[in-house]
């Protein structure tokens, strides 16, 4: 079967995919930056990348017209746009007249629960989306989920920094808010099982874990998993804005992200009953096994996605890394270190490895210092580590870079600098003829720019020095 996924770089495109390509189907995945979807699928066959944005109906006209069924996965939780909920529309609208003119018998939607009368803006925008999508053309499968437990979650990832970092919480009251946690494991078998399925045509089904759980209790189930003690104390007066910065801080969230969770986290998430995991055969898991689960790919390295790969984690990029990749030449500061390489495979492992937790390799206190600053005003600071500890794709989020380009082979790592700052700054490693090339360039805006960047020169000197004395060191 010929299907369309939307949303092919997101946490659940990422997942589903494989599952749909390891059952012969051949995949057609409509993005917004074909070159960073490139550089992750690059091994996988019968998958068409085609340079499409939803947001403009004219660039759907390059996607194919003979797919036979759709995921419809694209949503925009960390959009700090006040009118996110008018871009989701015209997202699904877009999409909705480009399916009508196809030759697709079924669009699968993943959903948020929403039966709760006091909805939060997403989820209403989400209820909203699932009308728009409705269509005489062909058949929508919605399916509702609530919190999504799997590695790389932004709500596992949360939940791991708040028990991991603070031994004693004093916690806003939602944390006394109900809800029913389901294992992404459990939300693939949902999505790739109804494919076809014509009975689950024009339905929708809400789809949940086990046991109702508050978040609390969410908090101290995770604490056992990891044998922590933990204590909750939960308080009345925290407003919403505070709640948002205690998450900002505490957590490796954005401020934007934590923004729409605690505007959804009063909302209670309770499913309503079907025979929906009889008919797919599907017996979701218990909180526990899936964070077990999640810790066991984790241990692996086998962490297939994550919110933080998200160009919203940060805020500065929107939607393309190729933009970045040329690196400016005029009116740019540089800083340029050169070292010949004893032993190029050496080099090249260690500086695919750098950041998260081995660290920039010098002066690691200096890094911190900065990533904190970074967070003070806002930005995404150090907190949001890497994927996996050896691999780098172009999209990936680094510490506070963003990953451009990445070619191992050719000997070649950009990076673009997400922190806050009065300019724009990229970050080049590149070996050619038995040479190290680390190149930091800086392109200021005005006069903070250049203030900036003499004010740094002196800790430039010792941080990228023993940087690249340590990366050619065998």
């Amino acid at each position: 079967m010929k299907i369309l996924v939307t949303g092919a770089t997101g946490y659940i495109g990422k997942r589903l995919i494989p599952l749909l390509l390891n059952n012969g189907h051949t995949v057609v995945c409509p993005v917004r930056d074909k070159k960073r979807a490139e550089d992750y699928y690059k091994d996988k066959k019968n998958i068409e990348l085609i340079e499409a944005d939803f947001l403009h109906r004219h660039s759907l006209n390059a996607i194919p017209k003979d797919v036979e069924a759709a995921y419809y996965l694209i949503h925009s939780m960390s959009n700090s746009a006040k009118e996110f909920h008018i871009l989701e529309e015209k997202c699904a609208n877009n999409f909705k007249h480009f399916a009508e003119k196809t030759s697709l018998k079924q669009v699968i939607y993943l959903s948020g629960i929403t039966n709760d009368t006091n909805l939060s803006k997403h989820l209403l925008s989400r209820k909203n989306v699932e009308n728009t999508l409705n269509s005489g053309n062909y058949a929508l499968t919605t399916f509702k989920a609530g919190i999504i437990v799997g590695s790389g979650s932004s709500s596992f990832e949360i939940i791991r920094d708040l028990v991991e970092k603070l031994p004693v919480m004093v916690a806003p009251k939602w944390l006394n808010t109900k809800t029913q946690p389901l294992a992404i494991r459990d939300v693939l078998s949902f999505l790739h099982k109804a494919l076809g399925k014509e009975e689950l045509y024009n339905t929708s089904y809400d789809i949940f874990g086990p046991e109702i759980l508050t978040y609390k209790t969410m908090l101290l189930q995770f604490a056992e998993v990891r044998k922590l003690k933990r204590w909750i104390l939960t308080v009345p007066v925290m407003t919403p804005k505070l709640s948002s910065y205690w998450l900002y801080f505490v957590t490796s969230t954005s401020y934007k992200l934590a923004s729409s969770l605690v505007n959804s986290m009063g909302v209670e998430v309770i499913g309503n009953k079907s025979n929906i995991n009889k008919i797919l055969d599907v017996k979701p898991m218990t909180y526990k096994e899936a964070v077990k689960l999640a810790f066991k790919k984790i241990e692996q390295n086998s962490i297939i996605s994550s919110w933080k790969d998200s160009y919203v984690s940060s805020g500065k990029l929107k939607n393309y890394v190729h933009e970045f990749i040329n690196v400016p030449e005029y009116g740019c500061f540089k800083d340029i270190k050169k070292r010949k390489v004893k032993n190029k495979d050496s080099a090249l492992n260690k500086i695919w490895a750098i950041g998260g937790e081995t660290g920039w390799y010098y002066g690691t206190f200096l890094w911190k210092i900065r990533g904190f600053l970074d967070q003070f005003f806002g930005g995404a600071g150090l907190r949001r580590g890497r994927r996996h500890p050896l691999e780098l794709n172009a999209g990936d989020a680094l510490d506070f870079w963003r990953v451009i380009y990445a070619d191992k082979e050719k000997g070649k790592l950009l990076l673009y600098a997400e922190m806050i700052l009065p300019g724009e700054a990229w970050l080049e490693f590149k070996i050619k003829d038995d040479t190290l090339y680390q190149t930091a360039t800086f392109r200021p805006h005005g006069l903070a720019g250049r203030l900036y960047w003499y004010a740094v020169v002196p800790f430039h000197w010792f941080i990228f020095n023993g940087m690249i004395n340590k990366i050619v060191k065998v």
